[in-house]
């Protein structure tokens, strides 16, 4: 019978694992949506490029706060 910390050990694993997941696909598809927009406006990519680190930023802050 598995003791309790192993069921810690487990929802830790998920918590982390699941994090990094979202924030992965988070990132991908801003990505995405950058790439696509600074090809319909080229003149707008300095001020885009700004916004898209910032939220990179933000994202991964939350999945390290989830870590610790």
């Amino acid at each position: 019978m598995m003791e309790v910390i192993s069921f810690v050990a487990l929802a830790a694993g998920l918590i982390i694992g699941l994090g990094a997941v979202g924030a992965c696909i988070g990132i991908g598809l801003m990505g995405s949506k950058f790439l696509e927009s600074a090809a319909r406006q080229p003149e707008l990519m300095g001020e885009l490029q700004t916004k898209m680190f910032l939220l990179v930023g933000l994202i991964d802050a939350a999945f390290i706060i989830g870590v610790g």
